[in-house]
């Protein structure tokens, strides 16, 4: 008998309604009524593009999708591009993905990629490194907001077990190009959304729509963290 991993994705013990992560929709929209932003541009991997299975109680809508739900509840015009695809290496992201979205003239720009680089037989975290800092410093030099975010750390079987060195590898790259370009960081690792049986998809990799709806309220609140620094500086 050999070991498997269920592909049984467990049943949230909420609705979206009633999780105590997620904040309502309402709520969510006055968080950022007086948000600065009308064009918002999301770049990078799958984890941009959204992919994840559905979840009984919950909108079929990936994170970036509802945040810009957020931004268009009070801000109608707000345009919205996502260019992120699931498989992307950061080269691949900065070849394909980054004249688009420059293009697109965005202010406020969301970047996630690096992890897939790490399926290479011989990872180069140099040149992993190398391709963020492309990404941050030009989203950076068009005066956008930049965000951007970490990995959780949810992983299951051992294919997943064994890329965690790396995966902390490229999170703490993130980490500090986020503060070089100051860049809005929402940090996943240790979030207890981590620790909820019902997280991951069946593929034991992306989250479930449990987890993009927790994912969205949380970046919400730092966009709104951020619209209050501007406000008051000194803070």
């Amino acid at each position: 008998m050999t070991n498997s991993i269920s592909r049984t994705v467990p049943a949230s013990p909420w609705t979206e309604a009633t999780d105590p992560m997620c904040l309502p929709a309402a709520t969510q929209a006055a968080l950022l009524a007086d948000a600065p932003w009308s064009r918002y541009a999301v770049m990078g991997d799958s984890i941009a593009e959204g992919i994840g299975d559905p979840s009984p109680g919950y909108a079929t809508s990936p994170w970036a999708d509802r945040v810009a739900a957020a931004l268009r509840a009070t801000h109608p015009d707000l345009a919205y591009l996502n260019t992120g695809r699931m498989g992307a290496t950061s080269g691949q992201v900065v070849a394909t993905q980054l004249s688009p979205v420059l293009d697109f003239a965005p202010d406020l720009i969301h970047i996630t990629c690096g992890s897939n680089d790490l399926w290479s037989a011989r990872p180069d975290l140099r040149r992993t490194a190398d391709n963020l800092e492309s990404l941050f410093a030009a989203a950076h030099d068009t005066g956008a907001t930049v965000t951007t975010l970490t990995l959780a750390d949810a992983f299951v079987g051992d294919d997943m077990l064994a890329l965690r060195d790396g995966v902390m590898a490229v999170n703490d790259l993130v980490r500090t190009l986020a503060a070089q370009y100051d860049a809005v960081l929402l940090d996943l690792w240790q979030h207890p959304l981590r620790l909820r049986p019902e997280l991951l998809s069946a593929d034991r990799i992306h989250f479930t729509m449990t987890g993009h709806a927790v994912l969205a309220t949380e970046m919400v609140r730092a966009l709104h963290a951020r619209m209050s620094q501007s406000v008051n500086p000194l803070r």
